[in-house]
């Protein structure tokens, strides 16, 4: 739980994967972020229509900000090391589908980091990146409103708070079984919120 960014996209045909990694990683050295590169050129016969276990690319880290991953499979798609871990092998095809959502939770990192990765995104995407799409929970890349963006940062705060509090002031009952103390948990916290 927590405001996050969900993005995807492929990589363009013809654009320098190496020229799209130092771009980045100068960035990254810029504002003292961590980061780490993966391969750093795709197989020398282009895209391959099914991926191979590996990733082409480079992830960073904002202080108290998952990591904002432009790494991509042999397919040339997006993907993050936690989405090719989890469904990399995956012989379900439901479960495929998350194998090229990214997601980055940016709600401890706060809204000037969130403003900045949205803008390193925006820059990156255009100049690399084909179908890119992305969803921004606290809504600055469709609106560039900065008071949206507060608005939403304060509306999630404000609900992990109100979770947090009452995890910590309402015990489980003796012979409450959890998912009863959840729904217990959900049925007080919804009535909080509307207040």
């Amino acid at each position: 739980m927590g405001l996050s960014i969900h993005y995807r996209g492929k990589f363009k045909p013809g654009a320098s994967l190496a020229e799209m990694i130092d771009e980045v990683r100068e960035i990254a050295k810029t504002y003292n972020w961590h980061y780490h590169v993966f391969e750093t050129s795709f197989p020398e016969e282009g895209f391959d229509k099914d991926y191979k276990d590996k990733l082409y690319g480079i992830c960073f880290s904002p202080p108290e900000c998952e990591p904002v991953s432009l790494t991509f499979l042999s397919n040339g798609r997006m993907c993050s090391v936690m989405s090719l871990t989890t469904f990399g092998n995956s012989l379900n095809k439901d479960y495929q589908k998350y194998l090229y959502m990214l997601s980055t939770k940016t709600q401890f990192a706060g809204e000037n980091v969130h403003k900045l990765i949205i803008h390193i995104l925006r820059y990156i995407s255009k100049k690399y990146i084909s179908n890119f799409k992305l969803t921004d929970e606290g809504q600055y890349w469709e609106t560039g409103d900065e008071k949206v963006l507060e608005a939403n940062f304060k509306k999630y705060t404000d609900l992990l708070d109100l979770v947090t509090g009452t995890l910590q002031n309402l015990p489980m009952k003796a012979g409450e079984t959890f998912e009863e103390y959840f729904e217990r948990l959900i049925k007080i916290v919804d009535g909080k919120r509307k207040k």
